[in-house]
């Protein structure tokens, strides 16, 4: 029979737990150094967020009115507050959604879709004024 001392064995597991404990360490320096790697090239695996709400000069072009009895919703969905006559509205070209306008503007700055129904709200994208050339009628002789 085998008989193993108590010392040698608290020696052991101790030489274990260092051993692992030093594998553990190398690898998390190789993971931060390769990661340093990449930022000091200018490439990462990390995706950059993607801006899928509206731009300031695109929520300019949504109308606004004053909120009126005739209001298709009574309440804002994104607040969850009651739309009160006289209180300014952002509306929704196709949808005609209509939300408090610091509510709406706060939303479509994130998501470019309406909170009520998803519909997507698309602009599309403004000629340059150097492609933009205009037509006279003396051009077309």
């Amino acid at each position: 029979m085998f008989f193993v001392s108590p010392v040698f064995a608290f020696l052991l597991l101790c030489l274990g737990m260092i051993t692992v404990f030093t594998v553990y360490v190398f690898l998390l320096w190789c993971t931060s150094s390769s990661s340093s790697i990449h930022q000091e090239n200018g490439s990462s695996d990390v995706k950059k967020p993607v801006k899928n709400g509206l731009s300031d000069s695109e929520l300019k072009k949504l109308p606004c009115s004053v909120a009126c009895r005739e209001i298709k919703e009574k309440e804002c969905v994104v607040c969850l507050e009651d739309i009160e006559v006289g209180q300014l509205l952002r509306l929704l070209p196709d949808c005609h959604h209509g939300f408090h306008l610091e509510c709406a503007d706060a939303w479509l700055s994130k998501n470019s879709a309406c909170p009520i129904c998803r519909h997507k709200l698309y602009f599309p994208p403004e000629p340059d004024d150097a492609a933009e050339k205009k037509i006279s009628p003396d051009d077309l002789v």
